[in-house]
């Protein structure tokens, strides 16, 4: 069942986002998080320049910091495309790796398949919301239902495994 409320729209979403194709909106969406991500990043950077210039250089150099930034080219370049996945964690994960210096190259390598991941993501999201619109509601019910599921499932898990306190400092 369509509903018309406008000439030229269905529902209430206008009948030209249905022609620019998924595919624009799959590059549009990776254009916007590939530019927030390295935004963040040179955010880090930036504030630990600034830092440099400062009584607090003393904190940001040393045999301390070294055995980080070597930690963070090892094991950061995981973490950063997972980090596109979470919820919450993405900018903290951003900021973290300009924070600690880590090298542009690498950096922008491992945010590449991590943008394309959160733009699938998004994309599939507004194909199904753009399918129940159009009244295709029996897969897009399924699909909206499953992540709700999967949703309230993880906020679950994750509650338990904190011990239900989100204040919890670990040891």
């Amino acid at each position: 069942m369509t509903v018309i409320h406008q000439a030229g729209s269905v529902g209430y979403i206008p009948q030209g986002i249905f022609d620019i194709g998924w595919w624009a909106v799959f590059f549009f969406l990776f254009a916007v998080v590939f530019l927030e991500a390295q935004a963040t990043y040179w955010i880090g950077r930036g504030i630990v320049a600034g830092a440099l210039k400062t009584r607090w250089r003393r904190r940001f150099e040393g045999p301390t910091m070294d055995r980080a930034h070597v930690a963070l080219e090892r094991w950061g370049p995981v973490a950063v495309p997972v980090s596109f996945v979470t919820i919450g964690l993405r900018s903290g994960v951003q900021a973290a790796a300009g924070f600690a210096r880590m090298r542009y190259a690498t950096y922008t390598l491992v945010m590449l398949p991590g943008c394309a991941v959160w733009a699938g993501l998004y994309t599939a999201i507004a194909v199904a919301v753009s399918a129940f619109a159009q009244g295709f509601v029996w897969w897009a019910t399924v699909l909206m239902s499953v992540a709700l599921v999967a949703g309230i499932v993880l906020v679950v898990i994750r509650r338990r495994r904190s011990g239900g306190s989100a204040a919890r400092t670990p040891r």
